[in-house]
């Protein structure tokens, strides 16, 4: 059975500094709030997975000016925090995978629809697998699971953030020489499009409480 550590790699939500592009569409006070309710939703997720004590996670900005901080504190009760180290998202996710031991599921705060199942199933594939990369639908990935977390220097050249991105990493990590499984398929949270499908997908969660308001407030 793998037991792997629980490596979310996110922001924190300060006004101006996340979800800008969803900024574009709903404001800068409701798209930083998207960000608060994603980022709740994905580390409970996480915390009911595997425990407290498995979970890491790897920071950029400061929680003390992030909406929801007190919370967002709370929540991480029992987790290892470090900040994030390195220029450019692919710099910053292997330098992150570089202080983990054993097997790791790395996420991002894009998915608040996650469940703890959902997260344990990627783990579950690395039984077959050296990697397990899981898409999304604009042509990224939402996670990566690996064996050894150091195979994750491969993501150091991969463009990110492009339609091209899931089909990079994966020929990176199959040019390392690794066994790469496919995981579930997810919508990420980018632009206002993604909201309401999003939403819709996990009804119980902050981020659909989140997405309800928006949708109040622009009728």
């Amino acid at each position: 059975m793998i037991e792997p550590t629980l490596l979310l790699v996110a922001k924190a939500p300060v006004p101006g500094l996340v979800k800008t592009r969803l900024a574009a569409g709903v404001g800068e006070t409701a798209a930083t709030a998207v960000a608060a309710a994603a980022l709740l939703d994905t580390i409970e997720a996480c915390t009911l997975a595997v425990g407290p004590d498995r979970c890491r996670l790897a920071l950029s900005g400061d929680l003390a000016e992030a909406v929801r901080a007190d919370e967002i504190r709370t929540a991480l009760a029992g987790w290892t925090l470090a900040p994030q180290r390195g220029d450019g998202l692919g710099e910053r996710l292997a330098n992150a995978h570089a202080e983990v031991s054993g097997p790791v599921v790395q996420i991002g705060m894009d998915t608040p629809q996650v469940t703890p199942a959902g997260l344990l199933a990627v783990a579950d594939g690395l039984e077959a697998a050296d990697a397990v990369l899981a898409p999304a639908e604009d042509g990224g990935w939402w996670t990566l699971a690996l064996r050894d977390p150091s195979a994750a220097t491969a993501l150091r050249d991969v463009p990110m953030s492009t339609p091209q991105t899931y089909a990079a990493t994966r020929s990176a990590l199959e040019g390392l020489g690794l066994r790469v499984a496919a995981g579930e398929r997810l919508r990420d949270v980018d632009h206002l499009a993604d909201v309401a499908p999003v939403a819709a997908a996990a009804p119980h969660t902050r981020f659909a409480r989140v997405a309800a308001e928006i949708a109040r407030v622009a009728r």
